[in-house]
Formats: C-alpha cells, structure tokens, sequence
C-alpha cells in the first residue's frame, strides 16, 4: 500500500529528494559522465588495435 493514508500527492509537503541544494547530485554525474566518456575511449582504442590487426 501507499505509505500515506491517501494515495495521491498533497500529502507530500517538503522534498523528498535528500540530496536537494547539495553538490552532491552535479558530482555523482560528472563522474557518471568521466566513466562514460573513459569506456568509450578505451573502447574506442581496443578495437582500433584490432581492426588494425586485419588490415596488415
């Protein structure tokens, strides 16, 4: 069941988001961000080696 006695969202009065007004929220997606952009990058180098292997 709903955790509230009813199930709609004017029993929500403040966030409920924890992390609200923090920095905590713009660093967890840079770093999401930098190891996206990481495995991409050696991604992108592993199979360059290997297609290099073929052309040879």
């Amino acid at each position: 069941m709903f955790p509230y006695d009813e199930a709609s969202w004017s029993a929500v009065d403040g966030a409920m988001f924890m992390g609200w007004g923090g920095s905590l929220p713009g660093i967890a997606t840079l770093i999401a961000a930098v190891i996206c952009v990481a495995v991409l990058v050696i991604g992108q180098r592993s199979e360059t080696a290997k297609a290099k292997a073929f052309d040879k």
